[in-house]
């Protein structure tokens, strides 16, 4: 049954056909036979679907300013999306006195085909599940842990990479393990992170490599680099046009669980700042065969991540000397309004929240020598300015910066093509290596 989880959730034939079978869904639902009754019925249907816009838009309003579920809007299309499928569940009620028992059945069928339209546009928005596999989690739970052999052993240092050349040859692929990073100084309680390693770490004269340490979003799990993200084909391209050569990358938790959020600071909420800077560091130097030359180390991430990516760099230039921003935030939040964030984390300590912040650091301190890449899907007006601001902000404080407003994509994953090559590129050069 391989091929059922290699089918595509965001492209091919289950894809167009989800569009073909909403489309149908929805004409069938909105058309009656020229009754008596047609003209109440068209006006139901405007009311019911006026009705269902102005729930969706409240909804919206209270998951971000009352509860402050979300601390950005969700975007615009994928609230049409929401709109469609419920809108179609009101039509489908309003239907219930026209129809027949036996079309009733039919009315439940094109319901399911709009709501499954709009349940596979949404994951496309987002590019999170690309396969049935990265939906259900079956080929994140193949992947084996950490085995000693690929650990680092005392007593046999890795060579220096600069003028490294492999002895023999060097496998095709490099693998993904699972491991376990604790929070050994912050005491943060962490999920299940990845590393990759790639084709150049299993050579006979193992060379320190660099390290990227990544962050996922929020809501959101280090799992999600390996679905949406697609880190290991991402990693494989990119040693194949070094030779076999990439860093070692590290997919961390700095939160703990799906709907937590930490904001990558020391504060209130937990000691996130010090598992990035201090445990996770730690781990990788003791744990694995890596560079611990800070010049070499980068870290990255997406939405939230890409907000900490920025912060740790910002605030740790002295272990983190390059950051890949994917989406970033103007500043960490746990809310849309500001105040909360700072009540929740600060004690309401505004000049506290503030001394941490990267626009803050970055108008105080000189970063030259380090490097910046941004990327925001150019739908995303609002992740676009804020590339712009933090861009601008890290320019003038002596970063090395590159930016790319990725079109037809808004605040998803699938900003990583071209962003992750050009980010990786990026730190290639920072680090020294020729292309």
């Amino acid at each position: 049954m391989d091929w059922v989880e290699d089918i595509r959730l965001t492209g091919g034939p289950l894809y167009w056909s989800a569009w073909v079978l909403g489309a149908a869904g929805a004409a069938f639902l909105l058309w009656l036979p020229r009754l008596p009754g047609r003209r109440r019925w068209l006006l139901s249907v405007a009311a019911a679907l006026a009705v269902t816009a102005g729930l969706v838009l409240l909804i919206h309003w209270m998951l971000i300013y009352l509860t402050s579920v979300f601390p950005n809007d969700v975007p615009y299309a994928v609230l049409t999306w929401v709109f469609a499928a419920a809108a179609s569940l009101l039509v489908l009620l309003l239907r219930v006195r026209f129809d027949s028992w036996r079309r009733r059945g039919l009315d439940v069928v094109a319901f399911a085909a709009v709501l499954l339209l709009s349940t596979v546009q949404v994951n496309a928005y987002f590019g999170l599940n690309r396969t049935i596999a990265d939906l259900t989690g079956t080929a994140i739970s193949r992947i084996p842990a950490l085995e000693p052999a690929l650990m680092h052993q005392p007593g046999t240092p890795a060579l220096p990479f600069t003028g490294w050349t492999a002895a023999g040859t060097l496998p095709d692929n490099g693998v993904l393990r699972t491991v376990s990073i604790p929070g050994t100084a912050s005491g943060l309680q962490t999920r299940t992170s990845y590393v990759y390693l790639p084709p150049a770490y299993f050579a006979a004269n193992r060379p320190s490599l660099p390290v990227l340490v990544l962050v996922p979003g929020q809501p959101g799990g280090p799992a999600d680099w390996l679905t949406g993200g697609s880190l290991l084909p991402r990693m494989e391209s990119f040693a194949d046009r070094h030779g076999g050569v990439a860093p070692v990358v590290v997919v961390v938790d700095p939160n703990g669980s799906q709907n937590a959020n930490n904001l990558c600071m020391d504060s209130d909420l937990a000691k996130a700042d010090t598992y990035l800077s201090v445990d996770v560091p730690d781990w990788i130097v003791h744990t694995l065969d890596v560079d611990q030359d800070p010049r070499q180390w980068a870290v990255g991430g997406f939405s939230f991540g890409a907000t900490c990516a920025v912060q740790m760099v910002t605030r740790h230039p002295d272990r983190y000397t390059g950051f890949l921003a994917f989406a970033s935030e103007r500043e960490p939040a746990v809310a849309k309004e500001r105040q909360k964030t700072i009540d929740a984390a600060f004690h309401g300590d505004t000049e506290a929240f503030d001394a941490q912040l990267p626009l803050t650091l970055l108008g105080e301190r000189d970063y030259s020598g380090k490097v910046g890449y941004f990327a925001a899907g150019a739908n995303d007006q609002e992740f676009v300015a804020n590339m712009q601001t933090l861009a601008t902000a890290a320019s003038g404080a002596g970063f090395t910066v590159r930016t790319d407003a990725v079109q037809k994509t808004g605040h998803s994953w699938d900003m990583l093509t071209p962003g992750m090559d050009n980010g990786l590129e990026l730190l290639a050069q920072h680090w020294g290596w020729e292309r």
